[in-house]
């Protein structure tokens, strides 16, 4: 693997990191302000629905980090 694309899967890595990251911060303040700021229970689904969709896209990319490494090193052997 060049060291080009070592650095754009550590990017990926680093994007996949702060997205769960931040997801799950985003995710634990609406849990606790949707009831604070008397929200509907449709709002917190939302919330739910929209931290799974970002889990799922980190997942995803994950998945495409692990199979550019196990491509890497077939290649190399």
């Amino acid at each position: 693997m060049s060291e080009a694309e070592d650095r754009a899967l550590a990017r990926k890595g680093r994007t996949a990191g702060l997205v769960i990251a931040v997801t799950m911060c985003l995710w634990l303040a609406m849990q606790w302000a949707g009831p604070a700021l008397g929200l509907p229970g449709r709002y917190a689904l939302l919330f739910d629905f929209a931290a799974l969709a970002a889990l799922f896209w980190a997942m995803v990319v994950i998945y495409q980090m692990w199979q550019a490494r196990r491509a890497s090193r077939e290649n190399q052997r």
